[in-house]
């Protein structure tokens, strides 16, 4: 038998640095403290800081559990077609030109981050500068990166936030695309930028959108918070909806985790849009062979409950005044924070917390004050300041903007 060499095939593979969101999480539930706070977590919770089943979710799963035909089967490599014609609905409109000429092929993903991964994939044989970049704001949500570096893209970024004024840097936004290399990716938050909350207003869209145009940048839209951000599924999908408008051919990741509360079921949609219905044809081809070498098929429980409520005309509307029951709650919370802050008279500008919008916040804090308020006060969020809006609710909220104007007053920024 011949010996085993002492070192390892593997002696070339380098420690990853941990997972900065997931670690937060980690360190927020070992900690005993009865004051602790957990404003990292990019899930709702609801006014006792306990995680939300919607209602119209609680139903679809009665629903799903009387079907007498019901069955654990695979999925076809589509996945739920409730799912994935509801979920094009939804993200185009019903009356979208794009679908009524079948310029939009959808297929069932893991979640948001698999259909990025898919998207990502297929656009690494098929797009059509080879060497073009993908473009990722600054900043973004951190898995953007890993996730088209992973999947052989280079990637750059372009100019989001101000990190003066806490508001959209749009004149740097619009330099760096019209630098971009033509052809290249361009990841568009559709609504509630995360990490920000930073939207541009419909005006700076077109900006956008005619720069892109004149560039020849292909959209990659990354859709996570639809009818979770303003309460309304048409308001939130409006970018999209003008791209389309536009004429331009690109792709929408879609993800049911924040809307449905559909965390740990994965649930989600990759969409593509294309000038022609059998350019649509070949694409679905080529998307079904990259789903079928990574996760051979989705998830069927979240998938037939989510197709449950979108072709359910009374769990649709259960699901629409659950929507709003979460974003008014968010909006709830901002106002009290940016109140409370006011009140105490907290050195500096809190009006960013109400102008910014969806689950988090960009509160302007730095990484040596997030620690200031971990040690202090048990209170949990990332390095770049970035705070989940569900982790605040009528019990903590006096305590959290006592802890930041302390923070504000006694950690200096620089």
């Amino acid at each position: 038998m011949p010996a085993i060499a002492p070192t390892s095939i593997f002696d070339n593979v380098t420690e990853a640095p941990p997972d900065k969101i997931l670690n937060l999480s980690v360190m927020y539930k070992a900690d005993t403290d009865a004051t602790k706070v957990d404003l990292g977590v990019g899930a709702y919770r609801d006014n006792n800081g306990k995680p939300w089943v919607l209602p119209a979710v609680k139903e679809a799963k009665r629903v799903l559990s009387e079907d007498p035909s019901g069955n654990h089967e695979y999925l076809g490599v589509g996945g739920v077609p409730e799912l994935t014609s509801g979920a094009a609905k939804l993200i185009f409109g019903k009356d979208s030109p794009a679908l009524a000429d079948s310029r939009v092929y959808t297929i069932q993903s893991i979640s948001g981050t698999g259909a990025l991964m898919v998207g990502a994939q297929f656009l690494a044989q098929f797009k059509p500068v080879k060497d073009a970049p993908v473009y990722i704001s600054d900043p973004t949500w951190a898995n953007h990166r890993a996730i088209f570096e992973t999947a052989g893209h280079t990637v750059k970024t372009y100019a989001y936030c101000d990190f003066e004024t806490l508001t959209l840097n749009i004149n740097g936004m619009i330099k760096d695309l019209k630098e971009a290399t033509e052809g290249s990716i361009v990841i568009l938050h559709a609504c509630a930028h995360n990490p920000t909350g930073i939207d541009p207003t419909h005006e700076q869209w077109e900006q956008i959108a005619s720069v892109m145009a004149e560039r020849k940048l292909i959209p990659f839209f990354d859709t996570a918070y639809q009818g979770f951000a303003t309460g309304s599924l048409d308001n939130d999908a409006w970018a999209i909806r003008r791209f389309v408008d536009y004429g331009f051919e690109m792709l929408v990741a879609e993800s049911f985790a924040k809307n449905m509360g559909l965390y740990g079921e994965r649930t989600g949609c990759l969409h593509t849009v294309s000038n022609s219905q059998e350019i649509t044809r070949r694409i679905s081809t080529q998307i079904n062979r990259v789903s079928r070498a990574t996760i051979s098929t989705a998830s069927a429980h979240g998938g037939k409950i989510a197709g449950t409520i979108l072709k359910d005309s009374n769990l649709f509307s259960q699901w629409l005044e659950d929507l709003k029951t979460m974003s008014d709650r968010i909006k709830e919370m901002r106002d009290g924070l940016r109140t409370l802050l006011e009140k105490l008279g907290t050195p500096g500008t809190w009006n960013h917390i109400t102008d910014q919008i969806g689950m988090f916040s960009f509160t302007g804090l730095n990484a040596t004050q997030a620690e200031y308020l971990k040690n202090k006060y048990h209170i949990y969020l990332t390095d770049n300041g970035r705070i989940s809006l569900a982790g605040l609710n009528t019990s903590n909220l006096d305590y959290v903007a006592r802890a930041i104007d302390d923070v504000v007053r006694n950690v200096p920024k620089n």
